[in-house]
C-alpha cells in the first residue's frame, strides 16, 4: 500500500510567499520588456519607417550589451530550470540577488530589441531562483530542495503565460516528475496563486472561438495531413540551428575562440536588423503573432505567413547562438501558428470544414511541443488555450506521431545533447 505523505505547513507558508512575490516580480520583468521596446524603438508603431542604420543599430548593440553582461556573470545565461535545479543541487550554481538583477535586465534587453526569444524561460528561472533565495529565509530540509526550485519555476510560467495548469504541467514534466504523487499540491497551489496575482497586471491568450465539446472528424483527418508538413518545418529548423550553424559556430570556435561570442552577436544583430526590415512581425517573442492568429484578428496571404514564418525560424536560431537571454516557448509557437494558419488556408481550398484559427493553435502546440520534447505540456497548454476537443485531439495526434517520426528520422534527443539548445 502507498504510504501518504503529509506536507508539512511550512511548506505550504513558503509556496504562498514565493508565489505572490514571483507573480509580481514577473509581471515586472514583462512589462519592462514592452517599456524598453517601446523606448528603444522610439514608440514607432512602424519600426520599419526607422532610419536603416538605427535599426540595425538597435539589436547589435543591445546584444553586444548582453553578451559583455554574460562575460562578467555567467549566470546571467539562460539555462533551462531543470539543469539549474541539479546544478543548485549539486552546488555547481550559485544563485545571487546580482545575478537575478542582471537576468531580468538582459533578457529585457534582448526582447526589447527584436531577438527571436520568450519570456517565458527567464520567468521560469527567475521564478526558481527567487524560491532557491527566499528558501535561505525558511530554512526548508535540503531534500526538499528540487520541489523548492519547481514550485518557483512552476509559479514563473503561469505568471508569464497567465495560465495556471500550464505552469503545472510544466513543473511536472519538465523539473520535478517525481513529484506527480501526494507532493503536488504546493505546485498548485504556487501556481494558481501566481496566476491570481499576475492576472491583475497582464493579460492572458485568450481564444475567442472556442467549439467546446463538439468534435469534427475532419479535424482529425486534416490533423494527419499536417503531420509531413510539420515535418518539413521541423527539419528545416533543426537542420539551420542544429546543422548550419553548429558547424559555422564550430569553424569559429577553431579559429578565432576568443571573439566568437562577439562575432556571433553581430551575426545576430545584424540579422534581426535585417528581419526587421523585411517585415518587423517576424521578429521579437511573436506573442503577438500567436494571439492574433488564434483568435482571428488578422487575415494574411499564404505567402506572406510561409515568409514570415521562415524569417521567424532563422532568427530563432540565430538568437540562441547570439546568447540573446529568453526563451524558446514563444517564439517556436509562432512558428507553429503561422503554418497550422496556412495549412489551413490550403485545406480550405479543397473543401475542408475547419478554421484558420484552430489550426494555428494546434500548430503552435505541436512545434513547440515537438522541439522541447514538452508534450504534456505542449497538449495541456492547447486545452488551456481553447478547451475546444477539436484542438485538443488534433495536437495531441500530430504531436505524438511528429514527435515519434522526428525521433527516428532526425534524433532530436542526441541533436539536443550534443549541441546548443
Amino acid at each position: 500500500m502507498k504510504k501518504d505523505i503529509n506536507i508539512p505547513s511550512y511548506l505550504i507558508i513558503f509556496t504562498i510567499v514565493t508565489s505572490v512575490t514571483v507573480g509580481i516580480a514577473v509581471s515586472v520583468y514583462v512589462i519592462l520588456s514592452h517599456l524598453l521596446s517601446h523606448i528603444l524603438f522610439l514608440g514607432e508603431d512602424d519600426i520599419s519607417s526607422l532610419p536603416i542604420i538605427y535599426i540595425y543599430a538597435v539589436p547589435i548593440l543591445s546584444i553586444l550589451l548582453v553578451n559583455w553582461l554574460i562575460s562578467k556573470d555567467t549566470t546571467v545565461r539562460e539555462y533551462g530550470v531543470a539543469e539549474l535545479a541539479q546544478a543548485v543541487e549539486e552546488g555547481r550554481y550559485n544563485i545571487t540577488i546580482k545575478g537575478l538583477l542582471l537576468k531580468i535586465f538582459a533578457s529585457s534587453i534582448s526582447l526589447a530589441s527584436g531577438f527571436n526569444v520568450g519570456n517565458e524561460g527567464p520567468s521560469a528561472a527567475i521564478g526558481a531562483m527567487i524560491a532557491y533565495k527566499l528558501n535561505t529565509l525558511f530554512k526548508i530540509p535540503k531534500r526538499f530542495l528540487r520541489l523548492i526550485i519547481s514550485i518557483g519555476g512552476s509559479s514563473g510560467i503561469t505568471a508569464v503565460f497567465v495560465s495556471p495548469i500550464t505552469g503545472i504541467v510544466f513543473a511536472l514534466e519538465n523539473i520535478a516528475p517525481q513529484f506527480v504523487g501526494g507532493m503536488v499540491g504546493p505546485i498548485i497551489l504556487g501556481a494558481t496563486i501566481s496566476f491570481g496575482v499576475a492576472y491583475q497586471f497582464l493579460e492572458p491568450l485568450i481564444f475567442s472561438y472556442s467549439a467546446g465539446r463538439r468534435f469534427d472528424y475532419d479535424y482529425m483527418l486534416a490533423s494527419l495531413i499536417f503531420i509531413p508538413v510539420i515535418l518539413i518545418l521541423l527539419s528545416t529548423y533543426f537542420t539551420i540551428k542544429k546543422v548550419i550553424l553548429f558547424y559555422l559556430n564550430r569553424f569559429i570556435e577553431n579559429r578565432l575562440y576568443r571573439y566568437r561570442d562577439t562575432i556571433f552577436a553581430i551575426i545576430g544583430g545584424l540579422s534581426i536588423g535585417t528581419i526587421i526590415l523585411i517585415s518587423p512581425v517576424a521578429a521579437f517573442s511573436g506573442h503577438e503573432v500567436v494571439s492574433a492568429l488564434i483568435n482571428n484578428k488578422v487575415e494574411l496571404s499564404i505567402t506572406l505567413v510561409i515568409t514570415v514564418a521562415l524569417l521567424r525560424i532563422i532568427g530563432t536560431a540565430i538568437s540562441i547562438y547570439s546568447n540573446a537571454v529568453g526563451g524558446l516557448f514563444l517564439p517556436l509557437m509562432s512558428i507553429g501558428a503561422l503554418i497550422g494558419y496556412a495549412f489551413a488556408q490550403i485545406l480550405q481550398i479543397y473543401g475542408f470544414d475547419i478554421h484558420t484559427y484552430a489550426f494555428a493553435a494546434i500548430g503552435a502546440s505541436v512545434f513547440m511541443g515537438v522541439v522541447m520534447r514538452l508534450p504534456l505540456t505542449a497538449i495541456v497548454m492547447s486545452l488551456e488555450l481553447t478547451y475546444d476537443y477539436n484542438v485538443i485531439v488534433s495536437t495531441a495526434v500530430t504531436m505524438v506521431l511528429s514527435g515519434y517520426l522526428m525521433d527516428r528520422s532526425f534524433n532530436i534527443k542526441k541533436l539536443t545533447a550534443s549541441n546548443i539548445d
